[in-house]
């Protein structure tokens, strides 16, 4: 079908206005994960061009994150042992009376990891370090987002050690990241933050450390995490800016910094989706949109 197809268009502006944006992409998709082995530099790129259909999703991030193998026919396999992994851990973390059956799922996890990442404390009475508070809030909200224990752990451990590795060096430049763009895209508004010294002092960490986790709800935060996934972590840049670029005229009637920080910590959760939406816009508007590969 030629790439102009004025048909094709119309029936894709047709989708998009009757909501149903995504249908096509799902197909195509469909067609990736058939793939054996699944070509996981194909899975990311379309991540990156287009959010992944909730049916997929945990299998795509499963795939993209290592849990699971490009085979198919070693899913079952890897699977149990993810199970076999899960269920040592977590009977070590019992046996050494570091989680109790009244111990939240979250703080499990936690004492899980850092037995098996050998950071577990001296005594469960110690103070949590701030990465383990940062982990606390993503276990959070992946545990929202997944039913099964054993696929939230390893999904929670392996985003985190994803973020951690890969973005680890470029997280602390995001703030500036974040004041070029929105420099760019709204003067106004930047000097307005600027003059109350508000810039230095925005949710930082939980935009850029804890990943939105706790400031969107799921179904907007999974999208953000489609890309964080899939390779950037510049998504988060562009959901910040657009989350000040949206609530412009609030901004601009404070006159202190904190109350600048206080409302952007507990934003309206009624109008994320539209958020993330722009702040794709805005992503890929800067930065390109990845093209697949031949």
């Amino acid at each position: 079908m030629a790439a102009d197809d004025p048909q094709r268009n119309f029936r894709s502006a047709y989708y998009e206005k009757m909501g149903f944006r995504g249908v096509e992409e799902k197909k195509s998709l469909e067609i990736l994960l058939k793939d054996d082995p699944l070509d996981v530099e194909k899975l990311g790129t379309f991540s990156q061009r287009f959010p992944l259909p909730s049916v997929h999703r945990i299998l795509v991030w499963k795939v993209l994150l290592g849990i699971l193998p490009p085979h198919h026919s070693s899913h079952a396999l890897v699977t149990g042992y993810r199970k076999d992994q899960y269920k040592d851990l977590l009977h070590a973390v019992q046996l050494i009376h570091f989680v109790q059956d009244t111990t939240p799922q979250i703080e499990v996890y936690l004492r899980m990891y850092q037995l098996e990442s050998g950071r577990l404390p001296g005594k469960t009475s110690n103070p949590l370090e701030h990465e383990d508070e940062v982990f606390l809030a993503i276990a959070k909200s992946v545990e929202e987002m997944v039913g099964c224990d054993v696929d939230c752990y390893w999904l929670i451990k392996c985003f985190v050690n994803q973020f951690s590795n890969k973005y680890g060096d470029s997280v602390p430049h995001l703030p500036k990241s974040l004041e070029h763009y929105l420099n760019v895209e709204d003067s106004t508004l930047h000097a307005h933050l600027k003059a109350l010294g508000a810039l230095d002092k925005l949710p930082y960490e939980l935009w850029f450390q804890k990943c939105f986790a706790g400031c969107l709800p799921d179904s907007s935060l999974q999208r953000v995490w489609d890309k964080i996934v899939s390779g950037s972590c510049k998504i988060l840049v562009f959901v910040a800016m657009e989350i000040l670029l949206i609530f412009k005229m609030k901004l601009m009637a404070m006159h202190k910094s904190e109350d600048i920080t206080h409302f952007l910590e507990n934003i309206p959760k009624d109008n994320t989706d539209a958020i993330v939406s722009k702040a794709i816009d805005l992503w890929h508007k800067h930065c390109g949109t990845p093209m697949p590969s031949i």
